[in-house]
């Protein structure tokens, strides 16, 4: 009976030749992200243990501020956002009223 092992290395090896560039790449940096973040979490802890969660709430806020700015947020978080927008400003409102002014001095 023939070994099999080279053979299916060889296979394995012709079917994550067909996976594109671009996902090793991403796949990359998203582990390089995930060892940032650890490192991070781990330095802030040192000097506090309430400053990684302070960190993650700042970084929430900032994200979230700017989905609704933009209004780009995933689909799921769509009725959250719209319910943001009555008191937080998108880009829609701020060049509305960009254009208001613009007619109102013409």
């Amino acid at each position: 009976m023939p070994d099999l092992a080279p053979l299916l290395i060889f296979a394995a090896f012709e079917k994550l030749r067909q996976i594109p560039l671009q996902f090793w790449i991403n796949l990359g940096l998203c582990a390089l992200a995930l060892i940032m973040v650890i490192r991070f979490w781990r330095a802030l802890r040192e000097i506090n243990s309430f400053m990684p969660w302070l960190a993650t709430m700042i970084a929430a806020a900032m994200i979230l501020s700017y989905w609704t700015y933009n209004r780009n947020e995933p689909r799921f978080l769509t009725p959250f956002v719209d319910k943001l927008t009555l008191v937080l400003p998108t880009k829609a409102k701020h060049d509305a009223d960009l254009e208001r002014l613009r007619r109102s001095r013409d």
